[in-house]
């Protein structure tokens, strides 16, 4: 029971803070499940991550997953629940009064601040996975491959995803 308390607060601390995207949090996802807590291996972590891009809602998927690892059914109703809690209040709130506050000159330059930060922060969140996940030269070269192929051609992301992990099964 202690358990789904933890994971409770755990995921209403990240859903708090979930501004830019959940690729920004991958560091401190890795640091929470895997270093603090220890929930999940670094394997199992960087596995979630890969499943997860399967999905809508990617990282959020992860904390499911977490959830269920942790605390079964009910972990992982409760992490997704409590994740997805601060989002949807604020959403809430904003949606009814979006007309009245988009044109406040404060909001208009919060905004403005956060996104160099939440760009930081996901290239941040790629050094980190590439860190722990890239180790030797076939990945290098499925990375090099991936990147061109995202970057220069219109091929949709799910197709590059899919054939990554055809090649990776290929090569091992």
């Amino acid at each position: 029971m202690a358990a789904l308390f933890i994971l409770a607060w755990v995921y209403l601390r990240i859903g708090l803070i979930f501004v830019g995207g959940g690729y920004v949090l991958i560091p401190l996802l890795n640091h929470i499940m895997v270093e603090q807590y220890h929930w999940l291996t670094l394997r199992q972590f960087l596995d979630g991550v890969a499943i997860s891009q399967l999905t809508p809602g990617p990282l959020a998927i992860l904390a499911t997953f977490t959830g269920v690892r942790v605390g079964g059914f009910t972990g992982g109703l409760v992490a997704t629940v409590f994740i997805f809690l601060p989002c949807v209040t604020l959403m809430l709130v904003i949606g009814r009064n979006y007309h009245r506050l988009k044109n406040v000159d404060t909001i208009k330059k919060t905004l403005d601040g956060l996104l160099p930060a939440v760009v930081g922060m996901v290239g941040a969140a790629a050094w980190s996975l590439g860190a722990a996940s890239l180790d030797g030269v076939k990945e290098f070269i499925v990375l090099g491959i991936g990147f061109a192929i995202f970057k220069w051609t219109k091929m949709s992301p799910m197709v590059v995803i899919l054939g990554a992990g055809v090649v990776g099964w290929l090569l091992n």
